[in-house]
């Protein structure tokens, strides 16, 4: 017989999804992850499309501010 996969303890993916996250609508910490991607708040029941282990991933905060600089841009 060949060897097993050791099973190890939770890796850092597993205690980020499972955390509880700040909501940008109402600013309570009540976001929990439903699924894969979908993250909804249980304070104002709004339901947040995001990345599959964290609320914000850092492709999102890059177009945000790339958003926010070209929305400056066009009101000038």
């Amino acid at each position: 017989m060949s060897k097993r996969t050791k099973k190890v303890g939770i890796s850092g993916k597993e205690v980020s999804q499972h955390a509880r996250y700040t909501c940008t609508f109402c600013g309570k910490n009540t976001v929990r992850r439903s699924s894969v991607g979908i993250w909804s708040c249980k304070a104002c029941k709004k339901t947040l499309a995001g990345g599959a282990y964290t609320v914000s991933t850092p492709a999102a905060a890059a177009m945000r501010s790339t958003l926010r600089r070209l929305r400056e841009i066009t009101e000038v």
